[in-house]
């Protein structure tokens, strides 16, 4: 395993995205965290040099429809959202590799399936 993968264990992920943080978006943006389709979490995909790959996991709460037209437009929202917290993302990430700065960029909305969608994050370690 790479040294960042030693890192960012399922363990150390869930710390920097907790699975509450769901609830918390769909509360804030619905007023009832029931009314969420999915649950989110953090994934480690790989490094390049000072490039980090991690993706959000969009995974279908069980009765609920994981629908394209629901999470191709969510990178855009993520990134402006202060429960999802992007920056605070990437400065934990920088935190946790011992970096003074990290940027970061979302890639386009990914549907592995029907139950899961992706959204690639790059964290760039400044």
């Amino acid at each position: 395993m790479s040294r960042y993968g030693d890192i960012f264990t399922d363990e150390k992920l869930r710390a920097i995205f907790p699975s509450q943080r769901t609830d918390d978006f769909f509360e804030a943006l619905f007023g009832d965290a029931e009314e969420g389709s999915y649950d989110i979490e953090l994934g480690y995909v790989g490094a390049n040099d000072a490039a980090l790959d991690f993706e959000l996991r969009l995974s279908q709460r069980p009765g609920k429809c994981l629908a394209c037209n629901l999470t191709y437009g969510l990178p855009q929202v993520f990134a402006r959202h202060p429960v999802i917290n992007v920056n605070g993302i990437a400065d934990a990430v920088a935190e946790a590799v011992g970096s003074a700065s990290a940027s970061w960029q979302f890639g386009v909305t990914r549907e592995m399936s029907r139950e899961l969608h992706v959204i690639p994050l790059t964290i760039t370690l400044g």
